[in-house]
């Protein structure tokens, strides 16, 4: 991560904590006031960004790849765990794995 997207992210989070609307020239301000440089382009971006997403999704969404999803165990549309039928077998069925060579197989040993 650069000095700038670390240096915005932080401010966007100042501001967000403050309730300050999040704005590229607030960011800007905030950035310069910390006596960070950064390239012109990085507060713009990012208040572009926080008006799009809301700022508690995407601390909330951090590490799960884009999207919290609640998994509850049971197909859609099935209700008070009544399994499908079809779903059962699709478990059960295992693929085989191919075993591994052993160096018996090859015609040397690592001691020979």
């Amino acid at each position: 991560m650069s000095t700038g997207e670390l240096a915005c992210t932080y401010a966007a989070l100042i501001l967000y904590d403050d309730n300050i609307p999040i704005t590229a020239e607030k960011i800007m301000t905030l950035v310069k006031s910390a006596n960070v440089k950064i390239d012109s382009y990085w507060a713009p971006l990012f208040a572009k960004l926080l008006e799009k997403r809301s700022v508690d999704d995407l601390i909330l969404s951090v590490g799960s790849g884009g999207g919290a999803v609640a998994f509850s165990g049971a197909p859609a549309g099935v209700a008070d765990g009544a399994a499908a039928p079809a779903a059962a077998p699709a478990a059960e069925e295992k693929k085989e794995e191919p075993q591994e060579e052993s160096d018996d197989d090859m015609g040397f040993s690592l001691f020979d």
